[in-house]
């Protein structure tokens, strides 16, 4: 493993980040105290905040996967500050990651943080730091679920039980298309350094254009049901029930008047 050397600046957390950060906590504890729980705003926002903490921490994890890899570019541009700014694709990797999340309640994955492949050797590097991203959104799953395969959900307030569970299907679905072997997805990113230069080159054309595809393909009734099937039942095994998920996506699209038993839930 190469040993990574940094300055110390290139290593300090953004002050973007950190005002993130404390949105989402004092967003949390308004959830959690019922500050607010009658428009909605708090949970909207600790949704929003926690879900693009998420995404700091998954182009994070690719950057320091790679600065241990052998990319020691990686510092100087700015990716080891947790700055959603800083990164390559702020569009793919921050704005159109939380659009999506307001208005279908889907978890696209982010664009990975531009990594000077040439500087790292070794095939399983390559796919580790491909892995890495979506190991977070991984972890990030667990984090949010333990209450419920815990069995602590006593004493945890509704409102926040019901954000959680919205949360956890969030980091499921981006999970799940994050590891597809998809051109352009990390997926691919981890198996691409197991093939053949020819069929590297043969869908090197593809891969702009990966993420579009995913989606399209998404929009197919069929394939949408078994999609969100899946994702279901990964929920269902880490505890959650659908109900909680549907009451927090309600809550955070500000459609609880469309559910009653959400409503009374919360003591709307």
């Amino acid at each position: 493993m190469t040993t990574a050397t940094t300055r110390s600046s290139d290593r300090r957390i953004s002050p973007v980040f950190l005002g993130i950060a404390a949105v989402t906590a004092v967003t949390g504890w308004a959830v959690w105290t019922g500050f607010a729980s009658r428009t909605g705003l708090a949970l909207f926002l600790f949704v929003t905040g926690a879900w693009v903490v998420s995404l700091c921490l998954h182009e994070y994890a690719h950057a320091r996967t790679a600065l241990h890899s052998g990319d020691l570019s990686i510092g100087a541009k700015g990716y080891l500050t947790l700055n959603p700014l800083k990164y390559t694709h702020a569009m793919l990797s921050i704005v159109l990651p939380v659009l999506f999340v307001i208005m279908g309640g889907i978890g696209l994955p982010g664009g990975a943080v531009f990594i000077e492949r040439h500087r790292i050797t070794g095939r399983w590097k390559h796919s580790l730091i491909s892995a890495a991203g979506p190991l977070t959104n991984v972890a990030f799953a667990v984090v949010c679920t333990a209450p419920f395969w815990l069995g602590a959900l006593a004493g945890v307030p509704v409102a926040f039980r019901f954000a959680l569970a919205f949360l956890a299907l969030l980091q499921v679905t981006a999970s799940i298309l994050n590891f597809l072997p998809v051109p352009g997805l990390d997926g691919y990113g981890v198996v691409e350094p197991w093939l053949s230069q020819r069929v590297r080159r043969q869908v090197e054309p593809i891969a702009p254009f990966g993420l579009l595809l995913v989606f399209a393909v998404l929009f197919i009734p069929a394939v949408n049901h078994v999609f969100f099937d899946a994702v279901d039942a990964v929920l269902r095994g880490l505890g959650v029930p659908q109900a909680d998920t549907y009451c927090g996506f309600s809550l955070y699209r500000f459609l609880t008047g469309s559910n009653p038993a959400c409503e009374a839930a919360i003591g709307v």
